[in-house]
Parts: structure tokens; C-alpha cells; sequence
């Protein structure tokens, strides 16, 4: 490269910095974000209701699975929105502290496991119109599953974590469940 193109790549270079026009992305004060404080852990535990059966499900299937082109016994295809209700006790009829949204989707063409995507949207206390995002796989007839926290708003504002999944009742006619959800999450 000569002299002559050097400079003139250096000054279109410094022009478009100048100006913003090659940059995406920018440093930021952390303090701008309130994140000059430390991290807390906290620990939510809450049973999730998936109501399939009856007048008011709050688990609808979107997309059934292609049983004519995949002969398998795990639905896999199957999607399901979702607007399940979060207790504080296994009980339907115990204290709603918020709503599990989202979907999930069987991902899997030999066993039931589900992708889930779902915003854990709180009602309650401290944490009301705050939500806790989880996506990750759940092989549902594992005694204990893990998924990740990968995000959160409100409260859970670069939220991170996992929980903890189990299988508190299961009705094999409905398809209707209750797990237990033991989400861990470090917040600020």
C-alpha cells in the first residue's frame, strides 16, 4: 500500500468512525445499567400447572406432529403454546405468583423431549411485572431435569442460572402435569 492510499484509507476510516456510520455497537458505563452492584443469587421454587385436558387449558397445541411421515411414539413435530399457571404449593388451588408463557415443542424422534422457550412472568410481591426466561431442552421422563436461565426483565435484568425440574404429578389420560421448578438465578 502506498503512502498516498494509506492516508486516504486513514482519513475515510476516522471519518466514518467519527460519524458512527461503521459501528454497531459501543461501550457503555455499566453504572448507566445499574450494574456497579453485585450480583445476587436467588432461589424461587414454584410448581408449574400444564392444563391440557378440560374447558380451560392453558397448554393449546399449535402444530400437531406428522404421525403419517414419522412412525415414532414421542410426537415429535408436536408444538404447544402455553399460559400455565405458577403456585406457590403443587396444589392448583394454592397461591398464583405468576404465569409460565411461552411454548414447547417436541424436539426429539425417539424419546419425549421437549424444547421450551417460556418468560416465567411474575404477579406477586417484589418481583411483580418482572419474568424470568428459560430455554433448553427437557427430557420429561427424567427423574430431575436442567434448564437454562438465559435472560430475564424487570428485576432479572441480565439474569442468569438454571432450574431444576420435577415431575410432581402426571395424568397419562389428560396429559395434564404438575412439575416442581426450582430456578436458581444470579440478578442485580
Amino acid at each position: 500500500m502506498t503512502t498516498t492510499h494509506f492516508f486516504s484509507f486513514f482519513i475515510i476510516t476516522t471519518l466514518l468512525t467519527l460519524t458512527g456510520a461503521t459501528d454497531f455497537v459501543r461501550p457503555i458505563d455499566r453504572s448507566l445499567l445499574g450494574l456497579n452492584r453485585k450480583q445476587k443469587v436467588s432461589h424461587f421454587k414454584f410448581y408449574w400447572h400444564d392444563i391440557v385436558g378440560g374447558k380451560t387449558p392453558t397448554s393449546v397445541q399449535v402444530v400437531p406432529p406428522p404421525m403419517n411421515k414419522i412412525n415414532t411414539t414421542s410426537a415429535f413435530g408436536f408444538v404447544a403454546m402455553i399460559d400455565n399457571p405458577l403456585t406457590l404449593a403443587p396444589e392448583l388451588t394454592s397461591k398464583l405468583v405468576g404465569r409460565a408463557q411461552g411454548f414447547y415443542a417436541s424436539a426429539c424422534q425417539t424419546e419425549v423431549d421437549l424444547l421450551m422457550a417460556m418468560n416465567f412472568a411474575f404477579i406477586d410481591g417484589k418481583y411483580n411485572g418482572s419474568s424470568i426466561t428459560l430455554l433448553g431442552r427437557n427430557p420429561v421422563f427424567n427423574k430431575v431435569r436442567e434448564m437454562p436461565v438465559i435472560g430475564g426483565s424487570g428485576l432479572f435484568r441480565f439474569a442468569t442460572g438454571y432450574a431444576e425440574l420435577r415431575t410432581h404429578w402426571f395424568d397419562l389420560k389428560t396429559g395434564d402435569a404438575t412439575v416442581e421448578y426450582n430456578v436458581y438465578v444470579m440478578h442485580y
